[in-house]
């Protein structure tokens, strides 16, 4: 009489600790997936922000114009609220009386950095965690596996024939583990590398502009 050898009655006839590995790996693998969706909406609404203000930006219109504009909206964020954070600071310090322009648009740029890093921390947002199951998984599934050969061996020692009929159902339960650990940890390490590229270059594209910004006010202190 041959084995049941179908996907699901290996993993509900696996022990206890390969299906405990299985259902982590399970739980790790669903998570994976949410946050590779929404990072990937995230940074693809990051991307055309940033695309459409620098449109605006240089376009030649009046940057007070713009500063107004930009305030009016919600939740200003990326390239805009590094302009929002560095023009609002500017204006207030070239307000005072006695501020040197060199001290008001080192004060700006001081905002600007602040912002940018919270922009950083943002884009970043969940990376980290691909990371971790991108490197982990395997070595998860690894465990479970070795587990489950261990109990197929163990309970092959017991028997008076040796078949590898007897074993490989166990064995074969054990290498889902492995499959499982692989399926989660792929699609994180191809995630975190594609987003850890497209992050890098937003942070590129809004340090460019921080330093092209604070030129522009550097001019318009003197004036």
């Amino acid at each position: 009489m041959s084995a049941d050898m179908s996907f699901f009655h290996l993993i509900t006839g696996a022990s206890f600790v390969v299906q405990l590995v299985m259902l982590l790996l399970l739980a790790v693998s669903v998570v994976s997936w949410t946050m590779i969706f929404r990072r990937h909406a995230a940074l693809r609404d990051a991307c055309d922000a940033a695309n459409e203000f620098e449109d605006r930006f240089w376009s030649g219109g009046d940057l007070s114009s713009l500063f107004r504009e930009v305030s009016a909206q919600e939740n200003t964020i990326g390239m805009a609220g590094i302009f929002q954070a560095g023009f609002n600071e500017f204006a207030r310090l070239r307000g005072q009386k006695g501020v040197e322009p060199r001290a008001v648009v080192e004060g700006a740029q001081r905002v600007m950095r602040v912002v940018l890093s919270r922009e950083m921390d943002s884009l970043e947002t969940h990376l980290s965690f691909l990371a971790t199951v991108g490197s982990t998984s395997p070595y998860v599934g690894l465990f479970g596996t070795v587990w489950g050969i261990m109990n197929a061996f163990r309970g092959l020692g017991n028997a008076q024939q040796a078949t590898l009929a007897m074993v490989a159902p166990g064995i074969a339960e054990a290498l889902v583990a492995t499959a499982m650990g692989l399926f989660a940890a792929i699609p994180a390490v191809i995630a975190y590398n594609r987003y850890s590229n497209d992050v890098e270059r937003l942070i590129n594209r809004y340090d460019n502009f921080l330093e092209e910004f604070s030129t522009i006010l550097q001019r318009q202190a003197h004036v």
